[in-house]
């Protein structure tokens, strides 16, 4: 219980001044406008590999991120990091997303990875397919390793793109689903990276179905969002 709740509530974090620094500079960062229209703006569309699929036990251990810029997706503004780990994930876990037991032990040590993360995120928002998996993993690292509370804005493609193609809602489901729909391919399936590049390309045809409905900026997003999970709500 001790261990876990250290892990959740960030007890004992020890950052040095340059630490301290680079965190300060992040949170003294303006956020952007929610009216600000998706074409002259930008935002990430993020992916997460871990341990495990438990949101409580399992530790984070990859983050591919994205950016989408004006409207379109801006592959030479990536971001890729392994986090640094004490303990190797089971075998059928690194089966699954290739990162194997060296690469783990030799990753980028957590806070700095963590930095690393904020200052290519700065302040814009944040898109993810199925959020809770990927924010609840980042948040809790955070807390963990920086001491500090997440507070971020998300939105969630696995109900957008229902929302905008209702025609297709009761079929597609996953985000292999939805990028198969579109033909959208990925050859490293389970690689952050390559599941965030997926998940903005799919977010890039979300963009263009919205001025359809006059959506332009992440304000309707999120109006558009919620209504969606009201319709998706189990009776």
């Amino acid at each position: 219980m001790k261990n876990w709740l250290t892990r959740w509530l960030g007890g004992g974090v020890q950052l040095d001044a340059h630490q301290k620094q680079r965190l300060a500079d992040w949170q003294a960062l303006p956020r952007p406008s929610s009216a600000q229209p998706f074409d002259a703006g930008r935002c990430v569309v993020v992916d997460v590999e871990a341990s495990g699929l438990n949101l409580m036990e399992d530790r984070l251990i990859s983050i591919g991120a994205v950016a989408v810029v004006n409207g379109k997706v801006a592959l030479g503004d990536s971001f890729y990091v392994v986090l640094q780990q004490a303990t190797v994930s089971d075998k059928h876990n690194i089966l699954l997303h290739g990162i194997g037991g060296a690469a783990q032990t030799e990753g980028k040590p957590a806070a700095d990875a963590l930095l690393g993360f904020l200052e290519y995120l700065r302040r814009d928002p944040l898109v993810a397919f199925h959020v809770t998996y990927d924010q609840t993993m980042i948040q809790r690292a955070i807390r963990q390793f920086l001491g500090v509370k997440f507070r971020h804005s998300w939105s969630d493609l696995a109900y957008l793109m229902p929302a905008l193609n209702p025609a297709l809602a009761s079929r597609y489901r996953s985000l292999d689903d939805w990028a198969d729909s579109f033909g959208i391919l990925n050859d490293a399936r389970h690689n952050a990276l390559a599941d965030a590049l997926v998940t903005a390309q799919l977010l890039q045809i979300g963009f263009s179905q919205c001025g359809r409905r006059n959506i332009a900026d992440f304000s309707g997003l999120r109006d558009l969002e919620e209504a969606q999970r009201w319709v998706s709500m189990p009776v």
